[in-house]
């Protein structure tokens, strides 16, 4: 039976079992049967019996993970257990556990075992280890996709509620789309790398798999806190491209142009990714096409690039003196690093900084972007005799996600004719994870597909929230609304217009004295008022400050009741400053009494 973590947790507080029975059956479990290779180190009894006996005096209400067990990608460190990186030559055993683990731990989750990946995380298919290839959690024929490959097998099995794996060019995602469960690949920064064999330093990413977005949110919630000793860390902030909040009920996503999408013969996926497309649509997303060239030419960079020469570095030592510890096709794509100048890393940085600069016009018209996690899937039998060129093809949606900075959300999205799972993609600009969820948990429901490998259906749980707020809802009444004089200081800080509405029946409305810019006032009298038109934005949490800074007297951010009962923040009056005006009301416009003004006046809002 596979318990997501709000199931275990139920079960936990009404008493229908304990932490050490789920623990024990799920030790069990993975001790059992390991054929698809998911395991490199499996915990003993005397190395779990700590993590559980921790746990015999704790409030499970006061601890979010409760006695969930969980797995770790064997290049992430767990006290007193080896760490590997995929090479046996390379192998430690970390005093500490990587900042990350550490957090989980505290939250009261339960570290089972270290998993099977691609070596030194140089892959996207799970066959590159020593310990052998990680095969599929639904045909053991098939690769499971890396390099996060036992990580991602282990949640498709029912091992376990939620595993970690790291993700530089695909590895967090890749695996989740091949062995349907979900993939969460953070914004680069938002999760500690320290206590991580690095494989890019300055692009990787520790990664989550579950079973569910719900579950993905909740142990993102745990570990995003920023670490001021990793030197790579990044604080959760607001957005600094995008539209600042992704409204799940109305948003524009992009997708690439007909004849930029690859699917490498596999019809079946061309069909699911269609799919998937009409569903988010269904969801009130408005499809738009877009340019994907830039995205491409970024992918191109990361393997045929400098980039390269970041994992030589990572592994200089080992390489240079035991290169026979590597395998041969590791050896080959990490060994190419050894050759780049420094002149070629600026110029492929001068390179990445012009693309950027061309991708960062698809977020002024989109919230987010949809693509396949991967066009097609491979047996292990095929990998083998095209490892290169196969991993390669896998890579074409995923290698450019962290050199442009983005965060990213691999979801389940059907099955192909052979019975293999297919995914897709949802990404957007940094910091907008949470909001990545919220529509890809609403993406993955509406499917109705088993969990995992396991056959279960998805859970009824409360669907997942963009709990991080990254905006300020203003109602704005006058020379701030659309095409008027001072709409650009709304503009100018990357708000978002969101709709025309009213207000409550309860404000009398003025044209104030002064201008030009001419300016109305509301005055919250209740009783005997009137409903005006109002126009709701969403302003950057990070802008809001500075534009009400700039707001004169006697306007200023009151609350506002709006005629459906809701209160923002918007403009209000100082009744004193409106003694004299020109009473509106009956108007209840300022485009209206705009309309009125004759020209010969040259007044304009």
């Amino acid at each position: 039976m596979t318990f997501t973590i709000s199931e275990c947790l139920s079960a936990y507080r009404t008493g229908h079992m304990t932490v050490r029975e789920h623990v024990a059956a799920v030790m069990r479990a993975i001790r059992t049967d390991d054929a698809r290779n998911v395991w490199i180190t499996i915990l003993n009894d005397a190395e779990v019996e700590p993590y559980i006996k921790a746990l015999e005096h704790a409030d499970p209400d006061q601890l979010p993970l409760y006695g969930i067990p969980f797995a770790i990608k064997d290049n992430i460190d767990l006290a007193g257990i080896e760490t590997s990186a995929g090479c046996p030559d390379y192998a430690y055993v970390p005093d500490q556990s990587a900042f990350v683990v550490q957090r989980l731990i505290d939250a009261g989750a339960v570290p089972v075992g270290k998993t099977n990946l691609d070596q030194f995380a140089t892959g996207l298919v799970g066959t590159r280890s020593p310990w052998g290839a990680c095969r599929n959690a639904l045909d053991p024929a098939y690769v499971s996709g890396g390099s996060s490959s036992g990580s991602a097998v282990a949640v498709s099995l029912g091992h376990v509620a939620f595993s970690l794996g790291t993700d530089t060019a695909g590895s967090g995602r890749v695996p989740a789309a091949f062995n349907n469960v979900v993939g969460v690949k953070p914004t680069r920064g938002l999760l500690s790398a320290r206590g991580v064999v690095p494989a890019c330093r300055t692009l990787d990413t520790v990664s989550i798999f579950s079973a569910t977005a719900a579950d993905a949110q909740r142990v993102l919630e745990v570990a995003s806190v920023f670490d001021p000793h990793d030197a790579f860390a990044r604080a959760d902030s607001v957005p600094s491209l995008g539209h600042g909040r992704i409204l799940t009920g109305r948003f524009r996503f992009g997708v690439p142009r007909e004849e930029q999408l690859e699917f490498f013969g596999n019809a079946d996926a061309r069909r699911l990714f269609q799919d998937a497309v009409q569903q988010l649509e269904s969801l009130g997303g408005v499809s738009v096409e877009l340019d994907f060239e830039p995205f491409l030419q970024a992918a191109e960079l990361l393997y045929d690039g400098p980039w390269v020469a970041e994992r030589y570095a990572a592994i200089r030592e080992l390489i240079e003196h035991q290169p026979e510890s590597l395998m041969d096709v590791t050896r080959t794509i990490i060994g190419g690093g050894r050759n780049p100048l420094a002149s070629d890393a600026f110029e492929a940085e001068y390179r990445l900084t012009e693309i950027k600069r061309a991708t960062e016009a698809h977020w002024a018209d989109v919230d987010l972007m949809v693509t396949p996690t991967a066009g097609t899937i491979y047996t292990i039998d095929a990998v083998s005799a095209a490892p290169v060129q196969l991993n390669s093809n896998l890579g074409y949606y995923t290698n450019f996600m962290n050199l442009l900075d983005y965060s990213a959300l691999a979801v389940p999205a059907g099955f192909l004719g052979n019975g293999l799972p297919f995914g897709v993609t949802l990404f957007a600009p940094a910091f907008y994870d949470h909001d990545l969820l919220a529509v890809g948990d609403r993406l993955h429901r509406i499917q109705s597909l088993p969990l995992g490998a396991t056959g279960q259906a998805v859970p009824d749980d409360d669907p997942v929230a963009a709990r991080h707020e990254h905006t300020v809802t203003v109602a704005v009444c006058g020379a701030h609304m659309r095409g008027l004089p001072l709409n650009w200081q709304l503009t100018a800080r990357r708000a978002r217009f969101l709709c025309v509405t009213r207000s409550a029946a309860e404000y009398r409305f003025h044209a104030l004295a002064g201008g030009p810019p001419y300016r109305p006032g509301m005055v919250h009298v209740g009783d005997g008022g009137g409903a005006v038109e109002l126009e709701l934005w969403e302003v950057p949490a990070d802008q809001f400050g500075s534009f009400v800074a700039g707001i004169p007297a006697p306007l200023g951010i009151g609350k506002v009741r709006l005629a459906s009962g809701d209160t923002v923040p918007g403009f209000v009056c100082e009744a004193s400053g409106a003694e004299g005006a020109e009473d509106i009301t009956e108007l209840g416009s300022w485009r209206a009494w705009l309309e009125t003004v004759t020209e010969a006046t040259g007044r304009h809002g």
